[in-house]
């Protein structure tokens, strides 16, 4: 992405405006597509039990698709696990919990921002 007045001594790069780096030391969590910040007020999460080989799983779903460079579902999955105790995985849109723990999540997304809803029974 060029900057203001790209070429000419008065040359600038462009700045995040959420945390006023630059944009190649920018680490917010952006749109894969449009490039724009995400705040988690524009990302409305699910959270929902499911019944896998006997075994419940907690499932959140519903985060905007992260870039590579600005993935922050890994992070946000390591502070779940040592919290709640268990295991888990992550992948672009959505994060697994081993267990039931649907209505803890659903209080710690609100807490975060997010605004978060139970899905299902």
């Amino acid at each position: 992405m060029p900057g203001l007045f790209d070429g000419t001594p008065l040359e600038r790069p462009v700045m995040c405006e959420r945390c006023g780096k630059t944009h190649a030391a920018c680490a917010c969590p952006r749109d894969r597509l449009s490039g724009r910040v995400l705040d988690p007020k524009d990302q409305p999460i699910r959270i929902r039990r499911e019944k896998r080989g006997g075994k419940m799983v907690t499932v959140v779903a519903g985060f905007a698709p992260r870039s590579e460079r600005t993935n922050d579902l890994p992070a946000i999955l390591k502070h779940l696990k040592s919290t709640l105790g268990t295991g888990g995985s992550a992948d672009q849109t959505s994060i697994e919990i081993q267990g039931d723990h649907r209505d803890r999540l659903v209080e710690h997304f609100k807490t975060l921002g997010y605004p978060a809803k139970p899905a299902g029974g």
